[in-house]
């Protein structure tokens, strides 16, 4: 993967400053220890954040937002800020990430996604297949498997997939949310076939997530650094340990 040179080279030259990086609900937790990381390596730059759904933030960025990167959960809506001429780069995939089943409730996962068909499955959470784009793999996922039609009626819809896995634990029976959920120290007690099992991703397309430097980072170089860190060997390790997949 080819990560920009002049922004490697501006990095050599920070002191202090400040960025704000619009994310994705899936990268929430993640996103935390990765700032960690780069602060390990750049003290005096603080980050602050914004963790909402992708189609949300993209909305926002249109908007005039005043962010310096974008970490979408695909690679549609960095697509569609670089179009519109908000971005100052093409999007790269940095991620892969996967759904899971999810329930606080001990489940019979071994029937993968009939289980959603039983009656003792009232409420379904899922992210909002209009913004959320872990929704929207939800939806092709359970349409693949020939179950949509059946189980639609059961689903509230989470704004985010980070809301959707707060369903999980206000009502909803099952959740469809990120593998990525379920690495943060709250969720580890978790565990697979019983509380959780993976969505067969042969299912969805790739979730392949993509960032940009917005036009609003164009000339900070605090954007270029966290933009480079993002695909450093460090970066990478991070995701990895939180179930994403790296290209």
């Amino acid at each position: 993967m080819k990560i920009y040179l002049g922004m490697l080279f501006l990095t050599l030259f920070l002191s202090a400053g400040e960025i704000k990086v619009a994310a994705a609900a899936n990268v929430g937790a993640v996103l935390k220890e990765l700032i960690n990381e780069f602060n390990s390596i750049y003290p005096n730059v603080k980050v602050n954040t914004n963790i909402a759904s992708s189609g949300k933030l993209t909305a926002l960025i249109s908007q005039g937002a005043p962010y310096d990167i974008f970490m979408s959960a695909d690679m549609k809506y960095p697509k569609i800020v670089y179009e519109k001429g908000f971005a100052f780069t093409r999007a790269l995939v940095y991620a892969r990430g996967s759904l899971v089943y999810f329930s606080l409730k001990k489940r019979d996962f071994s029937k993968k996604a009939a289980l959603l068909e039983d009656g003792a499955i009232e409420q379904i959470a899922v992210a909002n297949p209009k913004t959320a784009p872990y929704g929207k793999a939800a939806k092709e996922a359970l349409e693949n498997i020939g179950i949509y039609e059946k189980v639609k009626k059961k689903f509230i819809y989470g704004e985010s997939i980070s809301q959707t896995l707060t369903y999980a634990f206000h009502g909803a029976d099952i959740a469809i949310v990120a593998k990525s959920s379920l690495f943060s120290p709250g969720m580890k007690k978790f565990k697979e076939h019983i509380n959780w099992q993976s969505v067969d991703p042969s299912r969805y397309l790739p979730l392949n997530q993509g960032v940009v430097i917005l036009k609003n980072g164009a000339k900070k170089r605090e954007a270029a650094a966290f933009f480079a860190f993002i695909f450093s060997k460090e970066a990478k390790k991070i995701f990895e340990n939180f179930g994403y997949e790296i290209p």
